[in-house]
């Protein structure tokens, strides 16, 4: 643009309009399309293991059944979860197989360029702090929990749980942290955060249904993350409000559109 705005562009579950979400061939697409960064969900293993998996339940995007945090990390690993997405391809790579935290930390850093990780606690869970405790202690193996201005990958930490955001700032101050909503809680509406939370994320059918919410999260020095925008009506809605940061299905779709403003 020629003011120079350009929000963030990150690839929802890995990008899961294309291909099987949650998977590292989705995200190692996104990367190659160009998205600024990365969004997953993480649960806790029965065995104590964060994986990449969105719902609490495996029906959807796996052949398996039960609860994620009731199975042991070899009986996630033996399962399917790309098989049932319309752009599965048996012939390309890691399409299917379980994806770990651990695995897209390591791919994220072998990628050689600057990578935004936006991770999603997920709860409630039967493991309560216990996640975020797993969380950040993978983080500082990693070194990423105190992140730096030139690390080439930076990691936020969000949730729908205001206590998780609370655990992580007790826990790692230094890392971004992104409160999600489906509602305006109260106050969030006069721009009003929880402790803890820097930054808001509303869904974009909340920003539709809330004129107001965005400028209000602007006025008071807030960043705003906007997820799920996938259709071109909403893209324009969420650039008029010059978010920070667009969180997509389709980041190749929103990238497209960028470049051409």
């Amino acid at each position: 643009m020629s003011d120079g705005y350009r929000p963030l562009v990150i690839a929802h579950r890995g990008g899961a309009d294309a291909l099987p979400e949650h998977t590292l061939g989705a995200y190692l697409r996104a990367l190659d399309e160009g998205a600024d960064g990365l969004e997953c969900d993480v649960r806790l293993t029965r065995d104590g293991h964060l994986v990449c998996v969105h719902d609490s339940k495996l029906e959807r995007t796996s052949n398996g059944r039960g609860r994620v945090s009731a199975k042991t990390l070899a009986e996630l690993d033996a399962l399917d979860f790309g098989s049932w997405h319309p752009g599965f391809d048996k012939d390309l790579p890691e399409l299917s197989r379980l994806l770990t935290l651990e695995r897209l930390l390591g791919a994220v850093r072998d990628s050689g360029r600057q990578v935004r990780l936006l991770i999603e606690t997920k709860h409630p869970s039967r493991y309560g702090a216990e996640v975020e405790r797993r969380l950040v202690g993978m983080l500082r193996q990693h070194g990423l929990a105190d992140p730096k201005p030139d690390d080439d990958v930076q990691v936020t930490v969000m949730s729908f749980a205001a206590l998780a955001l609370r655990r992580i700032r007790a826990q790692a101050p230094g890392l971004p942290t992104v409160y999600l909503m489906e509602m305006a809680a109260p106050g969030v509406g006069r721009g009003r955060l929880p402790f803890g939370a820097r930054t808001a994320g509303p869904g974009v059918e909340l920003v539709r249904a809330k004129p107001g919410l965005l400028p209000a999260i602007k006025a008071a020095g807030h960043q705003a993350y906007v997820w799920t925008v996938n259709l071109p009506e909403d893209l324009e809605l969420v650039l008029g409000h010059r978010v920070d940061a667009v969180i997509t299905d389709r980041p190749r779709f929103v990238l497209d559109h960028l470049d051409r403003m």
